[in-house]
């Protein structure tokens, strides 16, 4: 009987630990991506701060009419941080290497983050079902809201100041 007990016991102590181990990566799983440059950028570092996400695509003309748009706000000192992700090879989009070349190409971008999200697998976990999209991230890294089609600035300032 108590060998049972034991028994027991250790299957619980690793589905618990199994649990903790999901739900610890949960909190900071909303999205890791490569930018423009390589470097590796994790939603999780920008906690404690407010994000802006515009999802877009290169073959979308409402979406390259916003771009300027949305360098002069990623350019500006707001309490938020901008960042847009695209998705090579998903939904129609050019390959990594054709899409970094192509926007070369693209002026007054200078300002704007690029997140390469390659296959779509955050495009997917947001929900995203056309371009442009944005997604506002509240302090907490918590996804608050998505909201389909173009926004002005002025549109994204006011739900950001809504976020809290």
């Amino acid at each position: 009987m108590l060998k049972k007990l034991l028994i027991l016991l250790a299957v619980a102590v690793v589905l618990g630990a199994c649990s903790q181990t999901t739900d610890a990566g949960k909190e900071d799983s909303l999205f890791v991506l490569e930018d423009m440059n390589g470097k590796t950028v994790n939603l999780a570092d920008y906690k404690g701060k407010k994000v802006y996400l515009k999802f877009w695509a290169s073959w979308c003309p409402i979406c390259l009419s916003g771009l300027d748009d949305v360098n002069k706000l990623a350019g500006e000192d707001t309490d938020f941080k901008v960042l847009t992700i695209v998705a090579p090879d998903y939904n129609n989009e050019k390959d990594k290497e054709a899409f970094k070349k192509w926007f070369k190409g693209v002026d007054n971008t200078d300002n704007l983050p690029v997140l390469f999200d390659e296959g779509g697998a955050v495009v997917k976990k947001f929900k995203v079902r056309g371009y442009p999209t944005s997604a506002f991230i509240n302090e907490k890294g918590e996804l608050v809201k998505t909201q389909p089609g173009h926004l002005s600035n002025e549109q994204i300032k006011k739900e950001m100041d809504q976020l809290n």
